[in-house]
């Protein structure tokens, strides 16, 4: 069965090359000579996992609004969009002119200045857990220190997370997951639950060794579930009851799902939040903010921490001043709802679009998500209802995650590069500035690559 499936790859593979490789190679040299250079520089040629693609990913020169160009000046619709953090869209004019004052001043100046406090009281303003802010340069690096403040805080070591979830690809979250490079003993620090499932949350802090529970806001495991708010509350509950720090990383959710994030659109404040993407207007930064007796275990007043032990935390770039100048802009905007609601129904539109054409076309799967998120799921045996093809689905009706095929995402994402989209590996996440030109341009070439697909096999009729 198993080499049935792996030849069954192999041919799905094949096919997917011939669809398009030829094409795509060459529309696209100066895309192909970067990348043949590149890989004798990074690993695959490549600086981040979610760039890798075959035969080789466009390189980009410039963007602008809801659009971006490659090196051989192809246009493309872009719904990688920063990989989310630029729901303002690229080189937003605002954006733009705050960075540019800031550089005149000093790109890094060694010193407290007046940019992080505004950028942190903007934090507070907008987002409802948010009494006290720590800057750092990434996600990655503000869930590190969320975790370290809820072990510090409690005396408690063990983290509990959900399985599939992501936060980042430091040590201290990563662990559950193990994997190359990651000792054996960093799972014994961690439980990995089943999400949704708070009887499971419950005897994992039975015994009072869990330091704090930590979910990803943004996770696609919330867009099936019968009810995300009551989970999130449930989550409350528990953790106030057992004396366990409440995490929220909203590195995603953060300022997308609304100004407050997932907090304030499930309406359940958690202890501390990590923030990034969307905080610093698409420079690097991240942050942690919460409850002041917590995020003040930095603090260098022992009173302040509460007697704990004080936590060091030296950062070269934190709260710097370009990223602070990009972010107090960003948050200015963003506050406004409109934003929030403009992008989702850009979202909305690209759902209801690609369910009409995969319901025309009698393909099995669905576009599905929330807010300004779009997952596409291709293949499987069955077809949501009728009814729900022509809304914009909250959830996956069978609850399948975005195509994970190689060969379905490799033709789809070809197929739609061809067509002058970008799409984020079989997703797409909207921006303020995809207008309704740019969403039925996207739905047309989502038909005609599915279309294709279809023609030489890779998609089954339903």
């Amino acid at each position: 069965m198993v080499l049935r499936r792996e030849t069954e790859q192999q041919q799905a593979a094949a096919v997917a090359e011939q669809l398009y490789d030829a094409a795509y190679i060459a529309a696209h040299p100066g895309s192909l000579e970067h990348f043949e250079t590149a890989k004798e520089k990074f690993p695959s040629g490549v600086t981040h996992d979610g760039r890798f693609a075959e035969p080789f990913n466009i390189v980009a020169t410039r963007a602008s609004g809801a659009y971006k160009w490659d090196v051989d000046d192809n246009r493309y619709i872009d719904y990688v969009t920063g990989h989310g953090s630029l729901i303002l869209g690229h080189n937003h004019p605002q954006v733009i002119d705050a960075v540019a004052e800031q550089l005149q001043k000093g790109t890094h100046l060694g010193a407290n200045h007046p940019l992080e406090l505004a950028w942190a009281e903007k934090v507070v303003e907008i987002v409802p857990s948010a009494e006290v802010v720590r800057f750092h340069s990434s996600g990655t690096e503000a869930v590190m220190m969320a975790v370290r403040m809820a072990r510090n805080y409690t005396g408690r070591t063990t983290l509990v997370q959900f399985a599939g979830h992501f936060h980042g690809w430091g040590d201290t979250a990563f662990g559950g997951a193990g994997g190359p490079g990651l000792p054996a003993a960093l799972r014994g620090l961690t439980a990995v639950l089943p999400c949704g499932d708070l009887d499971a949350v419950e005897a994992a802090l039975e015994d009072e060794t869990a330091a704090a529970v930590i979910i990803e806001t943004s996770h696609p495991d919330f867009f099936t579930l019968p009810d995300p708010a009551a989970f999130m509350q449930g989550l409350r509950d528990i953790t106030e009851r057992t004396g366990t720090v409440l995490i929220f990383d909203e590195v995603v959710s953060g300022f997308r799902w609304a100004p407050g994030g997932a907090q304030e659109y499930y309406g359940v404040t958690p202890d501390l939040t990590t923030l990034a993407k969307i905080l610093a207007g698409g420079l690097p930064g991240g942050a942690v903010a919460g409850r002041a007796d917590i995020v003040n275990t930095l603090s260098f007043d022992p009173q302040a921490r509460g007697g704990r032990a004080k936590i060091l935390h030296p950062g070269t770039f934190n709260a710097n001043p370009l990223s602070a100048a990009a972010g107090v802009t960003c948050l200015e905007l963003v506050a406004d709802p409109a934003v929030q609601e403009k992008a989702t129904a850009a979202a909305a539109a690209l759902r209801v679009g690609i369910n009409r054409v995969l319901r025309d076309l009698e393909i099995p799967g669905c576009a599905y998500g929330a807010v300004s998120m779009v997952r596409i799921a291709l293949g499987g045996e069955d077809l949501p209802p009728e009814e729900d093809l022509l809304r914009p689905l909250p959830g996956s009706p069978d609850g399948r995650e975005a195509t994970d095929d190689p060969a379905l995402r490799r033709a789809l994402n070809l197929g739609m590069l061809m067509g002058g989209v970008q799409l984020f590996n079989a997703r797409a996440i909207t921006s303020i500035a995809h207008s309704d030109e740019d969403i039925a341009h996207t739905v047309a070439t989502f038909a005609e690559t599915a279309e294709k697909m279809k023609g030489v096999g890779l998609l089954p009729a339903s």
